[in-house]
Parts: structure tokens; C-alpha cells; sequence
């Protein structure tokens, strides 16, 4: 293995797109492998590489890892951006557990029935400038909301 890290996932943005955005502000060069059969999933599951048996993967430092959450926890340790302390750490921590929520409702949405679609829609919007934005709005202007 180089020493790039390597990604592997579908060719699109999903839930790989957030290590890919972590590994570029901490200008990391990688590779991506897009898996295009199904069968290259399949032989990533029999070789035992998927540990819960999806994607994505990244391999780096000698690990095959998989879960968003803690390549990106990785990642962030590894490249000093987690945060300078434990109140830092819990902060981002929050502001990601608020994006997955949010991600969350966004990728459920193509699943809605066709008569729910709208109001579905409504919510998300709401949601997203009522709830959400206005955190990351506040943080991305270096103010602390726990203060």
C-alpha cells in the first residue's frame, strides 16, 4: 500500500464525501477506488475487509477502516484537527452528530412515499434554516455556542 491514504466507495459523494473534505484541510493527498460492480463489493465482504459489511472503506497507517465517524475521528487526531482540548473535541463532536442528523433526513428524503414528498420536503427546509444552519452559521464566525 502507498502511503496515500486509499479510499473506497461508490463513485459519488455519500457518506465518503466528509473524509474527503477532512483529508483536503489537511492536505492529504489520497487515492479513491469507485467500486462500478457489484461484485467488487462482494469480494471486499467475503476477503473480510468490511467490517459491518458496507462502505466505505479507507485503508491508512496499515488499517482497513470503515465507519464514517471514526475514520473521521482518526483523521482529525491524526492531522491535529480535533480540537485542543477535551471542551474543543466535545464541540466538534456536537457540530458532526448535527450534520448526520441533518444528512440524515436529506437521504431519507428519495425514500418518502410520493404523497409525503412535499411536505417532507418542507421539513428538511425548515429544519435545516431554523435548526441547523443558524449553529453553523454562529461557529463558522469563531463564536463558541456553549459559552
Amino acid at each position: 500500500m502507498s502511503g496515500k491514504p486509499r479510499l473506497t466507495y461508490c463513485n459519488g459523494r455519500g457518506r465518503m464525501e466528509p473524509v474527503r473534505w477532512l483529508l483536503a484541510a489537511a492536505g492529504v493527498e489520497f487515492e479513491e477506488i469507485f467500486l462500478e460492480t457489484r461484485e467488487q463489493y462482494e469480494k471486499l465482504i467475503k476477503d473480510g475487509v468490511l467490517m459491518f459489511q458496507q462502505v466505505p472503506l479507507v485503508e491508512i497507517d496499515g488499517m482497513k477502516m470503515v465507519q464514517t465517524r471514526a475514520i473521521l475521528s482518526y483523521i482529525a487526531a491524526k492531522y491535529n484537527l480535533y480540537g485542543k482540548d477535551l471542551k474543543e473535541r466535545a464541540l466538534i463532536d456536537m457540530y458532526v452528530e448535527g450534520i448526520t442528523d441533518l444528512m440524515q433526513m436529506i437521504s431519507m428524503f428519495p425514500f418518502s412515499p410520493p404523497e409525503a414528498k412535499e411536505k417532507n420536503l418542507d421539513s428538511i427546509k425548515e429544519r435545516a434554516t431554523n435548526r441547523y444552519f443558524p449553529v453553523f452559521e454562529k461557529v463558522s464566525g469563531g463564536e463558541d455556542v456553549l459559552v
